[in-house]
């Protein structure tokens, strides 16, 4: 096959009508051939899900040849992406099973109680073909569709052991089977429908209109029409309807729905606020950022969908099983019929204990249990403001046994203060504290640092003349440097000094390394200011900050180590002693101080090697390296961060620290659903099919078990929407 160019791949998610039945085998058939197709890279088809997600080579194919690929397949797509209308038609589609499901019981009684009060022959079978007919429809249209895809599946499974069971003389115990397998069908498809639409009610989040002023006057208009940089209007008790910025007015708005957080957060012109929260109180003018396909909450609709399609790696194992397991029942059920024969045994028994075997080996019970639980606990994960990217995530969190955490912005409130701002005497003695922080101000207001935003606002509310700077360079994590008037200003820490300037002879330089000694003793981030001119350079003064940690920062980590987690590191390009009274302050185990981005990388690495499975918590904008290198990335406030929602596996809408813990603790809770749906779907076939081979089980029996397991895992896997850490 030849390369695809990663840079030309693009991804398609393709809504697909779900077949009846529960078998998966035909949706990896159609994997297959999709694969086949001219410039696709990679398919995920669950029929389950409903969910077709293709990537595709733009250079040889385009989306609408896939989604022409996919008709081509005898598969139907849903074009219309309205959840509205989508629901609308789930709930049809289930309400129409349901009506299946009960004149299934209908006929299957109908016919029962008709022999037994030795009643017209006629209405006997009439019973039991409304039962055979409708109990059996959507189990055949999905064999059928399987079929055509070139595979087996359990629906093919459950109509061969129902018209078995017709054929020596069993009605009744075939009629029983096609009820109860209907009637589970029906409750899985509920089931997972439920936790579906636990997410895609971010959908309804969004309103359809914005209220905009255009030329002094407010005009209602689509969503898509609106520009950015227009100016819209809130009123207490709207919806806000894209992402943007406070341009005028004060109020609280609720962003639970979005980022989990338990109390409105209070708005002033400057601040962000996000399309799909609520305005509780005061009217707001805001200027829109992202357009409405870009905006916090479309890009999140977005990832669920990604999220919905992507299996966890116990689910996507079972999936490849099952055409060789139901082949494997197949031939067991064969050979249960030709030994007992050759051996002179009764043909009516022998072939009625056959299909008793193949109910009770078939699989249902054991395909339904991974979904049922994951996309639950994704369902439950997103109404905490907690995004999986994916199942596969979701058994990852379940075995993190080492976690580390950025500094700032994570594990510290973010918002850094300029505490000092200290000038050194000069011979001249010319340059005064406003004057230092005015030239460090002209070189950081092109950095996007958090050091560099502090020492801007600082300036700001001094309401100091910040003069131009030209030539802005940056070393990653040593600092910065550009020219200003008719000077070079350098602004950096130990690292910039003795890598930038390292061959310089520095005036001063000594005093300067001996006050950043003092204050980071303090527990100080501290920085010299040097002005260079004609090649000589000086110390004029320097600067330091300081954070606050998180509240509950302790609280979590405690949290994380109840949880078993064995490691807890920091890592930060921060000084030493800076980042220790942070780790002493929460609890951290191990600091790794003035790491630059790449030996962030290098580090996690080494942690993975130590403890094989590591999680990365960060910001998701210097982090994004080291949160792609872990085990499971997990970015913090992703609502406002494009590079979180990008890189990382797993998206905390909101800087609620205690979600941390609770996604390694839905991971678990996951992780044991899942071995106890394992655990009842394996011992429920073990167990029948153990005593058919030895005693032999009335059919109806075995029905009941099997069917039975089926429903209890699903209901089980139902539990973890509940899930609240």
């Amino acid at each position: 096959m030849a390369r695809i160019d990663s840079s030309s791949l693009s991804t398609s998610t393709v809504r697909i009508e779900r077949r009846g039945g529960r078998g998966e085998a035909g949706a990896r058939a159609l994997e297959r051939r999709l694969r086949n197709s001219p410039g696709v890279h990679d398919v995920d088809v669950s029929f389950r899900t409903g969910i077709a997600r293709i990537s595709y080579d733009e250079s040889v194919t385009s989306e609408a040849s896939i989604r022409d690929a996919v008709r081509d397949r005898n598969v139907s797509i849903q074009d219309d992406p309205d959840t509205a209308t989508d629901d609308d038609r789930s709930r049809s589609a289930l309400v129409r099973e349901a009506v299946f499901v009960g004149l299934t019981l209908l006929g299957m009684v109908t016919g029962l109680a008709t022999g037994w009060l030795d009643g017209p022959p006629l209405l006997v079978w009439a019973g039991y073909t409304v039962a055979y007919v409708f109990g059996g429809w959507y189990g055949l249209t999905g064999a059928v569709e399987t079929l055509r895809h070139g595979a087996v599946d359990i629906d093919l499974l459950m109509i061969v052991a129902a018209l078995g069971a017709l054929s020596i003389g069993a009605p009744f115990e075939g009629a029983m089977l096609l009820f109860l397998f209907s009637l589970s069908n029906t409750l899985q498809h509920y089931a997972i429908g439920r936790s579906r639409r636990a997410i895609k009610s971010l959908v309804e989040m969004r309103p359809d209109e914005a209220q905009v002023l255009r030329d002094g006057k407010t005009v209602t208009v689509p969503i898509e029409s609106v520009a950015i940089g227009d100016v819209f209007v809130v009123r207490p008790g709207d919806k806000i309807p894209l992402d943007g910025v406070v341009a005028s007015g004060e109020g609280t708005v609720d962003q639970a729905s979005l980022t989990g957080e338990s109390v409105p957060v209070p708005k002033e012109p400057g601040d962000q606020v996000f399309g799909g929260t609520i305005n509780e109180s005061g009217s707001l003018e805001i200027e829109v950022t992202r357009r409405a396909h870009e905006s916090a909450i479309s890009r999140l609709i977005h990832m669920v969908e990604r999220a919905q399609s992507e299996k966890a790696p116990t689910q996507r194992l079972i999936d490849r099983l099952e055409q060789p397991y139901v082949l494997g029942v197949f031939a067991l059920t064969i050979a249960a019929i030709a030994l007992p024969l050759a051996l002179g045994n009764e043909f009516a028994s022998t072939f009625y204990r056959a299909m008793t075997l193949m109910v009770a080996a078939s699989p249902c019970a054991v395909i339904i249990s991974t979904p049922a639980a994951v996309l639950s606990a994704i369902a439950s994960g997103g109404r905490q403001g907690v995004l999986f990217k994916g199942g596969e995530h979701v058994e990852t969190a379940a075995n993190i046994d080492a976690v580390a955490f950025d500094k700032t912005g994570t594990l510290t409130q973010g918002d850094t203060q300029l505490t000092d701002v200290f000038v050194r005497e000069t011979a001249d003695g010319t340059l005064t504290e406003d004057g230092l922080l005015s030239l460090a101000a002209a070189v950081q207001a092109r950095s996007e640092h958090h050091l560099a935003r502090a020492t801007v606002s600082a300036a700001e509310e001094r309401s100091l003349d910040v003069p131009d700077a030209r030539g802005f360079q940056s070393a990653a994590g040593k600092g910065v440097r550009a020219d200003v008037e008719d000077s070079t200003i350098h602004i950096g820490n130990r690292s910039y000094i003795g890598t930038v300037l390292e061959d310089v002879a520095i005036d001063g330089l000594e005093a300067g390394l001996n006050r950043l000694q003092l204050l980071e003793a303090e527990g100080k981030t501290s920085v010299l200011v040097a002005r260079e001119d004609g090649g000589d350079v000086t110390v004029l003064g320097w600067l330091a900050f300081t954070d606050t940690v998180r509240p509950g920062a302790a609280e979590m980590i405690d949290e994380l180590r109840s949880l078993g987690v064995e490691h807890v590191v920091m890592l930060t390009g921060d000084n030493e002693r800076v980042a220790e009274r942070i780790a002493d302050e929460v609890g951290i185990d191990d600091v790794q101080a003035e790491l630059l981005p790449e030996e962030k990388v290098a580090t996690v690495e080494g942690l993975v090697a130590r403890h094989g499975t590591v999680a990365m918590v960060g910001d998701g904008v210097n982090d994004a390296p080291a949160l792609a290198t872990a085990t499971l990335g997990i970015a913090m406030g992703g609502a406002g961060t494009d590079v979180a929602l990008d890189t990382a596996d797993v998206v905390l809408m909101g800087d609620d620290l205690s979600k941390i813990p609770y996604v390694l603790g839905l991971g678990r809770k996951t992780r044991r659903t899942l071995t106890v749906n394992l655990a009842i779907a394996f011992g429920a076939i073990a167990l029948m099919v153990g005593t058919i081979l030895l005693r032999g089980i009335p059919l109806p029996l075995a029905v009941i078990g099997h069917e039975g397991s089926t429903v209890l895992v699903s209901l089980n896997g139902l539990r973890l929407l509940g899930f609240r850490g």
